[in-house]
């Protein structure tokens, strides 16, 4: 088996296949993305970020993240409504390389249907497994 411990996966967060994260906070959801889609993006230099009032449908993209080598949809874990983005991320997109799970969050929502859609996420533990069968396919 390959070390997907060389990407940081962290408990109490809720994971999808596009490697993005949500972060349950009262009433809120912090959204980004992985450890794992920050170091495979490399350096991150570019975001295109929703508006505050936008709504975002699970699996639906809410924006862009553009690296040297590629652009990426960005794909919402769950329904519900844009409350906030980082707006610190128009000036530091690198924030997401550096931080992806703290500093470098990218939008915050107000979730519609968050018991129901969250049974479609990943556990920290199921997404370290896809990230294994990632490493897998590669070798």
């Amino acid at each position: 088996m390959s070390n997907p411990s060389a990407y940081k996966v962290l408990d109490g967060l809720f994971y999808t296949k596009e490697h993005e994260w949500a972060r349950v906070e009262g009433g809120t959801v912090k959204v980004g993305i992985t450890d794992y889609a920050a170091k495979t993006l490399n350096d991150i230099v570019y975001l295109t970020l929703p508006s505050a009032g936008q709504d975002v449908k699970q699996l639906g993209t809410f924006g862009t993240v553009e690296s040297i080598k590629a652009v990426s949809e960005l794909y919402s874990p769950l329904s519900g409504t844009v409350t906030s983005t980082n707006q610190e991320l128009v000036n530091h997109p690198e924030l997401i390389n550096k931080s992806p799970y703290e500093a470098g969050w990218i939008i915050e929502l107000r979730p519609s249907k968050l018991e129901e859609e969250k049974m479609a996420l990943l556990s920290p533990k199921q997404y370290e497994e896809f990230l294994s069968s990632l490493e897998e396919e590669h070798h």
